[in-house]
């Protein structure tokens, strides 16, 4: 089973892969200078993590992204949505700040993209 633990930065999250519970966390804000190097091992732990379990969490509380980390979750959703058809159980909780109307709006964005489980929570 693949790890994964990143800390959080001043312009990054924290993301962090439980194998034992399925679960990739991701708190923080997602500005970092370069977004697909950042997220270049965040994809290969997903796939990794896609391809070896029957069940798949994505516990997500990010209160900015710029458009490259935008442009990474909408890959990281691609994976999901890729192993959801192929049977894989996954499930997304999107936590946003009720006071941004902009976050709500951007999780709603990336909730149409997908067919399997998207929950919106207010934080």
């Amino acid at each position: 089973m693949p790890s994964l633990d990143i800390e959080k930065t001043s312009t990054s999250p924290r993301i962090r892969y439980d194998a034992a519970t399925c679960t990739l966390l991701m708190v923080g804000e997602s500005y970092p200078e370069n977004s697909f190097e950042f997220f270049e091992p965040v994809l290969a732990c997903v796939r990794e993590a896609l391809a070896e379990s029957s069940t798949f969490t994505f516990d997500i509380d990010v209160s900015y992204m710029n458009s490259s980390s935008t442009k990474c979750i909408l890959d990281l959703l691609d994976l999901m949505e890729e192993a959801a058809e192929k049977g894989t159980t996954v499930t997304v909780t999107w936590r946003y700040d009720t006071d941004n109307p902009r976050a709500l709006d951007l999780a709603e964005e990336f909730r149409e993209e997908v067919t399997f489980p998207f929950n919106l929570l207010p934080r």
